[in-house]
């Protein structure tokens, strides 16, 4: 399949632009002759083999420059399906091009934004698309897509911030592996030859190193399929219900980083639910969206006994109050915001104290990063040490 740029008058006789996919040129006229469209020109655009198509995917940071600028269009009293005509030339990543061109192109056919952007659920999560449907029904989709783009850029930026704290450590501790393996399969073996010459008894410490160096240089293939294996089972197992359920548990339970990832899931709970109600949709819904977005099984399982409990009748707080994942300190605000009438405030609340409260997180792992690195690059330095310095000194006293 082939992409082709167009531009052509529409059946109101304007000028538009767009991009449309078919298999050939021929094919690409038919698609847009059916939509009444009269071709003004018709250009072919390079597409990324299959293969590399995954370099073309949209990321996160594509989603938010597209709805901050759609909101800025909108606000600016831009029509809807001129404001998508005009993303289509100001986005970058070709896939998204196609999306919002075929999405315009909806829109001028009488389709509510809503219901062609639920067309791309892969792109468009339901969130998202139900803040979208709500600025429709009330008539205020230029101050909703504001509200959004602006809750979509402080999701982004925590995420950001986040994966920025990480790549520090990920980058020394990789490096680190990868000398040692390289030390473990060209150094030692050389050393740990003369060792073994020695005929003399070893220390258990030198054995493991031997053995483990033996097995990297004659084992690496099988090692490495046994490795490609064993994170392709992994996958497969998240994959499950009952799996996936085991992965958000143990996040949960993890030292150190699980009290971030119990922020992080509150945060995502907090600012998408609070969004939702400031959107106009109402409690019983908002839960429901919001359980399938907030990624971790064992709050997904909390959110869905609310959705019960709060149709029986009973207040949100109340049910969060029983969870042993829910601070004590939500449940009692999200009372506070129930009995007040308030909880779309009492919620935004929330969310700015724990986004404090991770921020601070961060920083404190990065300040504490640095000596722990060092630290575990001393120990690992001192075992391959010492088991090699050990028996050659005994070898050396024996002589």
């Amino acid at each position: 399949m082939s992409i082709f740029q167009y531009k052509a008058h529409n059946k109101a006789g304007e000028k538009i632009n767009g991009m449309v996919e078919a298999e050939n040129e021929a094919n690409a006229i038919d698609i847009l002759e059916e939509k009444n469209y009269r071709i003004i020109s018709l250009e072919e655009k390079k597409a990324l083999p299959s293969v590399l198509s995954v370099l073309n995917r949209i990321k996160p940071k594509d989603l938010v420059v597209f709805s901050r600028q759609f909101s800025v269009l909108i606000s600016a009293t831009v029509p809807v399906v001129q404001s998508l005509r005009i993303l289509i030339d100001q986005t970058e990543n070709l896939k998204l091009k196609m999306i919002i061109s075929e999405i315009a192109d909806d829109v001028d056919g009488g389709t509510k934004l809503s219901e062609a952007m639920s067309k791309y659920g892969n792109v468009f999560n339901k969130f998202y698309i139900s803040v979208i449907k709500s600025g429709e029904t009330s008539g205020k989709l230029d101050d909703i897509l504001d509200y959004l783009a602006n809750e979509m850029e402080k999701s982004y930026d925590l995420k950001s911030k986040i994966k920025s704290a990480m790549i520090y450590p990920a980058f020394v501790l990789s490096g680190l592996g990868l000398v040692g393996i390289g030390m473990m399969v060209f150094v030692l073996p050389k050393l740990t030859d003369i060792i073994k010459q020695s005929g003399m008894e070893l220390p258990l410490s030198t054995k493991i190193l031997i053995f483990s160096s033996d097995v990297l240089s004659h084992y690496w293939l099988l090692l490495i399929l046994v490795l490609l294996f064993v994170i392709i089972g992994i996958k497969l197992i998240v994959k499950t219900k009952q799996g996936k359920y085991i992965k958000d548990f143990i996040l949960l339970k993890l030292p150190i980083f699980g009290n971030l990832f119990k922020k992080i899931y509150i945060v995502r709970f907090t600012r998408s639910l609070q969004t939702l109600i400031v959107s106009g949709i109402t409690l019983t819904i908002g839960l429901k969206i919001v359980s399938e977005i907030v990624e971790n099984s064992i709050y997904q399982k909390v959110l869905n006994q609310a959705v019960k409990d709060v149709e029986d009748g009973n207040p949100l707080s109340a049910t969060l109050e029983k969870s042993k994942v829910i601070p004590k300190m939500l449940s009692q605000m999200i009372s506070i915001g129930e009995t007040t009438g308030k909880l779309d405030l009492v919620l935004d609340k929330i969310t700015k104290f724990y986004t404090r409260e991770i921020n601070s997180i961060v920083e404190n792992l990065l300040t504490l990063m640095e000596p722990i690195i060092i630290v575990v690059i001393g120990i690992a330095v001192g075992i391959m040490v010492a088991a090699i310095i050990m028996p050659m000194y005994n070898m050396a006293q024996a002589y």
